[in-house]
């Protein structure tokens, strides 16, 4: 019996025009998948229903991996490729996989030699990254920074640091309620002669990047409260 076949399939990052986001492909499959392993239901619905879909939801298994999900706990769609069913697997917005817990599945596929194809779609990490005029050869992804104000205060001066020592380009997120904090901390805490990019909204008609020195970035207003934000430190 041949195996099933693992799509990695991109979401959107906000409310916006899907047709210029997603290759025919993508939507194809959203129409004719049986099976599709999600990060939140009610968000997938969404999204599906969003790109024009109207698909019978009775038709679709939606399965739930979130970060609570163990790597024990995926035995379902596991079962599915193993018998030769295609699953799609979504994250609750961006690329599945990234700064996302979709990467338990990918990682159990490889080991039984199931075919792993990521499909193309918005990454705000890359975007957020070929806007911001940082280096681009040479970049670290850190994911979230640290909730507590002690924690995040220290992470930043290790990103400061690695800045300064080795020129790499460090990319940080936050929960977009608490972006504004954020955003406080990197003024207080980092090197004013370093380059900030904060790209706000990506893809969205709202969308704002923008890269200052970070002493500049003192002189500037600018509303990141819970919006989505990618924070670019550089040199």
């Amino acid at each position: 019996m041949s195996l099933g076949t693992l799509f990695l399939i991109p979401v959107s990052l906000g409310e916006t025009n899907n047709d210029r986001l997603f290759p025919n492909l993508n939507l194809r499959l959203l129409e004719e998948l049986k099976y599709l392993v999600v990060e939140n239901e009610k968000t997938a619905r969404r999204f599906i229903r969003s790109t024009g879909n109207q698909r019978d939801f009775n038709e679709l298994e939606l399965i739930l991996l979130d970060k609570r999900t163990k790597r024990d706990e995926i035995s379902r769609p596991m079962e599915l490729l193993l018998q030769g069913e295609d699953v799609g697997i979504m994250s609750e917005a961006g690329c599945p996989g990234v700064a996302d817990p979709g990467q338990i599945l990918m990682a159990e596929a490889h080991l039984y030699n199931i075919k792993v194809q990521p499909l193309i779609g918005p990454s705000s990490i890359l975007l957020g990254l070929m806007a911001s005029g940082l280096n681009g050869q040479g970049f670290t992804f850190n994911g979230y920074i640290p909730i507590d104000k002690k924690e995040r205060i220290n992470k930043l001066r290790d990103l400061d640091s690695a800045v300064s020592r080795t020129g790499f380009t460090q990319i940080f997120m936050e929960t977009p309620y608490r972006n504004q904090h954020l955003f406080d901390d990197i003024l207080k805490t980092c090197n004013g002669n370093h380059k900030l990019c904060v790209a706000v909204d990506i893809t969205l008609e709202t969308e704002q990047i923008k890269t200052l020195a970070v002493a500049e970035w003192k002189t500037q207003t600018i509303d990141l409260h819970k919006r989505p934000c990618m924070f670019l430190l550089g040199s």
